[in-house]
């Protein structure tokens, strides 16, 4: 009996070594499991009371534990969380009153990365309006079709962006859309002043009765995101939605003591809702930069002792191509929480500037589902587990990337790809994981949804994104599929940059693509162009008209001219050849260009060029 119960016990603690040689990540997808069930539980019955505790309760609830602990740093502006929450009562108290905004109504903010994004947005909450973030990059048509899409009756902004305003105002008056400054005078005729009002008001508590309608599926947020529509979509970000998505950070690990530096734009939601939302959600303080600086990232996250940093792909390749400094490792930097970064920027990384634990993750602003890399496996977007399954059922199914739909079966269903090859990414849209689609448009929510997918009369959120999921159960984020690319952390539809560069006079035809361009994130835009008859391309128009009316991001950094643009038998245009065949002069007989800065034109490619651009010695 005594040598059973030696064995017995020798077998018990071996189990624990046995599990992690067999099992060697069940303990971390248990844990995140655990964090995800837990925070998923309390936003469900938060949301549940009457009336329901939402995102800015839990601000408030910070507000009334640690008062003057500072929740936002700005250069050498320090906010505690009592100076925000005083502040957003001022506001919302004059765009209640003086402004006339009621709960339900749709407020549009036009602004820069600036402390006001935040108080302005704790505002609106306290008075139930929802913001619809707007991408400070568009211009023109874009803005207003932004404008209308959330149906907002009041325009928020600074005369940092006086220039795009005045641009559109004659037709915002039109409308009966009214523009106010975040700012003591006003330089634009029609456009009223708020600041000294805001100032001036009181800081006393907004009465609850002003958001006594609100709920869990009320619109919180409208996020911008650019599809294979076009024109920007205003993704419905509601409070169930809002509270799920700021745990991001609480599930990566992050606590209330630690530091965020956050370097990305507001209108995007990593910045706005996994940033600056997931220190409301923990507690914790952020550093808000106006915009990404290479030489200044280090410096701040020394200055203001950062032990968490967000990242896209592209900053921190950015980081990585930075001229080395001695000091470069002496920083308090634990963690880092993003998406798309590379394997070889990931290990580079990692390599120069010390053993920072990466926490990539996947997700689309309207998409019903997201992963996360927990375990900082090197490439992977996160890992499958049961209780995720089980929360969020996802597929990932064989996709006709030429024809640009999926491959079905005699069923008329979808088929699952096995491990290790890419599959498009589906999501089944239930109570628990819905799609609540775009604003303005039945049409485009309509076309993310795909039926009949596993069986008849099922319905499931199309991503958009081919993903593969190795043998161990890690995801890997393999392409996009489409009419969207994404470059310089920026979605970039080619449907908007065709509908714009069609505009030109000598062009027939054009066909906008994405291509890889080594040592880069991401694929830059290039236009296949047919030209009118009779007619010769003039590099000199097509650039300025590029810089009139599209974002820097979107325009088409090379030019490919041909005698007939190929398309389908269903006449929608080929982009698979001509996206493999590149840039390359040597390969390529049409005529090539290349858009040059420094000339302000499109220039004839050359093997020079090419070259430089694969040395990266030429900015793109």
């Amino acid at each position: 009996m005594l040598a059973l119960c030696t064995a017995l016990a020798g077998l018990l603690l071996l189990l624990p070594l046995l599990g992690n040689l067999l099992f060697p990540y069940w303990w971390q997808d248990l844990a995140t499991s655990l964090s995800i069930v837990h925070k998923g539980y309390r936003c469900l019955r938060r949301l549940q009371c009457r009336p329901p505790l939402t995102l800015l309760d839990t601000f408030l609830e910070k507000v009334q534990s640690h008062p003057e602990k500072a929740l936002l740093l700005f250069g050498e502006q320090v906010y505690t969380y009592r100076d925000i929450d005083r502040r957003s009562s001022q506001a919302a108290r004059v765009l209640r009153d003086g402004v006339g905004l009621r709960e339900g109504d749709s407020v549009a903010v036009f602004l820069l990365n600036i402390p006001a994004y935040l108080w302005v947005w704790l505002g609106l909450a306290k008075i139930g309006c929802a913001m619809a973030c707007l991408n400070t990059n568009i211009r023109a048509n874009s803005l207003l079709h932004s404008l209308g899409a959330c149906e907002a009756t009041v325009l928020l902004t600074t005369p940092d962006l006086k220039a795009a305003i005045e641009d559109i105002l004659p037709s915002l008056q039109q409308k009966g859309l009214r523009v106010f400054y975040l700012s003591a005078e006003s330089p634009t005729t029609g456009v009223e002043p708020l600041q000294g009002q805001i100032d001036a008001a009181s800081e006393e508590p907004i009465p609850v009765a002003f958001r006594a309608n609100v709920t869990s599926k009320s619109t919180a947020l409208y996020i911008y995101t650019s599809g294979t529509t076009g024109l920007p979509k205003a993704a419905i970000i509601t409070h169930l939605k809002l509270c799920n998505m700021v745990t991001m950070l609480y599930i990566s690990g992050v606590t209330a003591k630690d530091v965020i530096y956050t370097p990305l734009p507001l209108y995007h939601s990593a910045a706005l809702l996994i940033g600056l939302g997931g220190c409301l959600e923990v507690g914790a303080t952020c550093i808000l930069r106006p915009k990404f600086s290479v030489s200044q990232f280090w410096d701040d996250c020394r200055r203001y002792h950062v032990s968490v940093i967000q990242y896209v792909g592209e900053v921190m390749r950015y980081l990585c191509n930075a001229p080395k400094r001695e000091n470069e490792r002496e920083h308090q930097v634990r963690l880092a929480v993003g998406n798309g970064l590379r394997v070889e920027v990931w290990k580079e990384f990692l390599q120069r500037f010390g053993p920072i634990c990466i926490c990539e993750f996947y997700g689309a602003t309207e998409g019903n589902t997201g992963f996360v890399n927990y375990t900082g496996k090197i490439g992977a977007v996160g890992r499958v587990n049961f209780v995720h399954k089980m929360l969020a059922p996802f597929e990932f199914i064989q996709y006709n990337v030429e024809r640009d739909e999926p491959v079905r079966d005699e069923r008329g269903c979808c088929i699952r790809v096995p491990p290790g090859e890419a599959g498009l990414l589906v999501v089944k849209i239930t109570k628990s994981a819905p799609f609540h689609g775009y604003a303005g448009n039945r049409q485009k929510s309509e076309k993310k949804v795909l039926r009949d997918v596993m069986k008849k009369g099922d319905l499931y959120f199309n991503s958009g994104d081919l993903l593969m999921v190795d043998h161990e159960g890690f995801i890997y984020f393999q392409d996009r599929v489409g009419d969207t690319f994404r470059w310089k952390g920026e979605n970039v539809a080619t449907t908007e940059v065709e509908t714009t560069l069609a505009a030109v006079q000598f062009i027939q035809e054009v066909n906008v693509y994405g291509v890889p361009v080594p040592g880069h994130e991401g694929k830059i835009g290039m236009a296949a162009i047919r030209l009118k008859e009779g007619m010769v391309f003039d590099g000199e128009k097509l650039y300025t008209h590029g810089k009139d009316f599209l974002p820097n991001y979107a325009i088409p950094r090379f030019v490919r001219l041909q005698d007939a643009l190929e398309v389908t038998g269903t006449f929608k245009q080929c982009k698979g050849r001509l996206v493999k065949e590149g840039f390359n002069p040597a390969l390529i007989k049409d005529p090539l260009f290349f858009l040059d800065e420094s000339e302000k034109r499109f220039v004839p490619m050359s093997p020079q060029i090419y070259s430089s651009i694969l040395d990266m010695k030429l900015k793109l």
